[in-house]
């Protein structure tokens, strides 16, 4: 197929969708993603992820699947088998694709597997300067402000030099440039720090602030001592992590300005997005937790800017988007056809006219089951537990707690968050009264008719939405033939 775009593929780690001014944030420093948003793309305020952890949430935005379809649900379970992917299906349909080793998703134990998802593989050959977490609060993360930050600077440079070469008689460029921040520690250099106004930055929620919240969310603050944390340090944190999302501005930039000296920009689809949020101070917290379905958590960035020849209503959209729409865009505007069935909805229609609509609700899911295997093998950390010198200590004895870190699952309207868990210590929240997800309002007797409408819609998701019939037929009955053809 003639005349198909670049697909540029922009995908910063654990970065909340109110992290840029074009969202509403004061403090936010992050000029060129405003200015992309106001210009070209369509920025989407209401994009929420499938899961609110890394692998299973790139697991489904690659593939258009659920993580209850494809079970790739926890950290240490990746793709391969030959599972066709957006990356080897642009593969099979044309495109080169590019990426660096930050993607998250690519079981990289599997010899082979590698090669069945890129043409060009970037391997950084320096490690980052990460600084070093705080000893007198281990499990906060926090690093503060080091002399330099060279986290993801390696890629981007590959990227742009990479960009430069395209030619215009080349395949067209499919590229995958993954960075690891804002993801913690929280670290960051002077010039960001100070790009960060303290003044400007919204208040936090505190968790004594809030009725009935998770178990998670209290275990997570109970192991990682986070009482103890004062309120100056907690503004440093919230102060860091929107300069790390500044710095992510500076180098989005730079792949910008690389499309334009090459002259492909015009002709490029690119998209940015993230997989996931961070408490980011929130109730009491840092990081993230895989089965609390806060917005800081699940929702997150997604700018589209399609090519030049296709048309595009440049600004904000508050259509209800869920990310393996993502997946159904690349292959709409990349022009090829999935390999698989997929739950992903093109948001061509959104692009094209911002008042269109997408989705009546989005859902999330996260957590595991206490009967399952992995369960003892991966959320246990063995006979003797986690080892108290890692950084994510408190996370992983909170997870290995099975009440804490049952199975939940979030739908959301608009409006009205329902969250259901296993237990039946379920979730409900008011957004339009409660914007910050403060009251559980589970037991209010006012709600109890949209509480049971979010069930329904829930069931009927899942029924929907359970599986997936494989595309490839089988014989029913052995033949001479298919066993002699089988013994040569």
């Amino acid at each position: 197929m003639k005349n198909r775009p670049n697909i540029i593929i922009i995908n910063p780690d654990e970065m909340r969708w109110n992290t840029m001014g074009h969202m509403g944030n004061p403090a936010a420093s992050t000029p060129r993603l405003d200015a992309f948003a106001k210009e070209d793309a369509v920025s989407f305020d209401h994009a929420y992820c499938q899961n609110p952890v890394c692998v299973p949430s790139r697991c489904s935005f690659f593939t258009g699947l659920y993580p209850h379809v494809h079970g790739y649900r926890t950290m240490h379970y990746l793709m391969h088998d030959g599972k066709d992917t957006l990356f080897s299906e642009l593969r099979k349909s044309g495109y080169n694709v590019w990426m660096n080793t930050r993607n998250d998703y690519i079981a990289a134990n599997i010899p082979g597997e590698f090669g069945k998802q890129f043409d060009e593989l970037q391997v950084p050959k320096q490690r980052p300067n990460m600084g070093k977490v705080s000893e007198e609060f281990p499990y906060s993360h926090y690093v503060g402000v080091i002399d330099k930050v060279t986290t993801d600077m390696e890629d981007t440079l590959a990227a742009c030099d990479r960009i430069r070469r395209q030619k215009d008689d080349d395949k067209p460029l499919c590229m995958f440039i993954g960075w690891l921040n804002p993801h913690v520690p929280y670290v960051t250099d002077k010039e960001h720090y100070d790009r960060i106004n303290p003044d400007l930055i919204e208040p936090r929620v505190k968790l004594e602030e809030c009725q009935n919240k998770s178990a998670m969310i209290h275990k997570l603050k109970e192991f990682a001592d986070t009482k103890k944390i004062p309120e100056n340090m907690w503004k440093e944190i919230q102060r860091v992590y929107l300069a790390q999302c500044a710095y992510v501005d500076d180098m989005f930039g730079m792949i910008i300005d690389a499309l334009n000296e090459a002259g492909i920009y015009d002709d490029s689809a690119i998209f940015f997005l993230s997989d996931h949020g961070d408490f980011a101070a929130d109730y009491d917290l840092p990081e993230k937790a895989q089965n609390s379905f806060e917005d800081v958590l699940t929702r997150v960035p997604l700018l589209i800017k399609p090519p030049k020849s296709e048309k595009a209503d440049a600004g904000i959209s508050s259509a209800l988007t869920e990310m393996v729409d993502f997946y159904a865009t690349v292959m709409d505007y990349a022009q090829a056809e999935p390999m698989h069935d997929q739950f992903g909805r093109s948001l061509r229609p959104v692009i094209e006219n911002r008042n269109m609509p997408n989705r009546e609700y989005v859902f999330s899911e996260g957590g595991r089951r206490s009967s399952e295997k992995q369960a003892d093998e991966y959320h246990k950390y063995g006979d003797e537990g986690p080892k108290k010198t890692s950084d994510y200590w408190a996370k992983m004895n909170a997870e290995a707690d099975d009440f804490a870190h049952e199975k939940g699952t979030m739908i959301f309207d608009g409006r009205y968050k329902y969250v259901m868990r296993l237990s039946g210590t379920d979730e409900f929240y008011d957004l339009k009264e409660d914007p910050k997800e403060k009251i559980n309002r589970i037991n209010e007797e006012k709600y109890q008719k949209d509480i049971m409408r979010l069930k329904m819609k829930m069931l009927n998701w899942y029924q929907e939405t359970c599986d997936v019939v494989q595309r490839e037929y089988d014989s029913r009955f052995i033949t001479p033939e298919s066993i002699q053809k089988e013994e040569r």
